[in-house]
């Protein structure tokens, strides 16, 4: 029974989900949308949110939680400058998941992980 143990295994050691999850959510916030599988897409989606309002605070230490899960400066820094100022007032749902269907070689659904306008 997995009781109390939250979050997809991906099929993946801990560390390489870590990284996997780490990247999609730095492509995201650098492209705004990202194609993926369903799975990595919600997986990504539960960090992407908590990402975006950690952001909404712009001070040190928030900036050091970013940094921490955000691999790039860049990134980090448009988190902070563009995407916290679109959503200081909503209070949560910053991405989207729209279905585009199987993958040709494996049938897996694919879909698209975007940030909401």
């Amino acid at each position: 029974m997995r009781h109390l143990k939250a979050g997809r295994r991906l099929g993946r050691t801990s560390a390489h989900r870590q990284a996997l999850t780490r990247n999609l959510a730095t492509a995201l916030f650098e492209n705004g949308r990202i194609e993926t599988t369903e799975a990595k897409a919600k997986e990504v989606r539960r960090w992407a949110e908590k990402l975006v309002t950690t952001a909404k605070v712009d001070d040190v230490h928030h900036r050091r939680q970013v940094a921490r899960q955000i691999s790039r400066e860049e990134v980090a820094a448009k988190l902070f400058n563009q995407y916290a100022d679109q959503f200081r007032d909503r209070p949560g749902g910053y991405t989207r998941i729209v279905a585009k269907g199987p993958r040709p070689g494996d049938g897996a659904p694919v879909v698209i992980l975007e940030l909401v306008d």
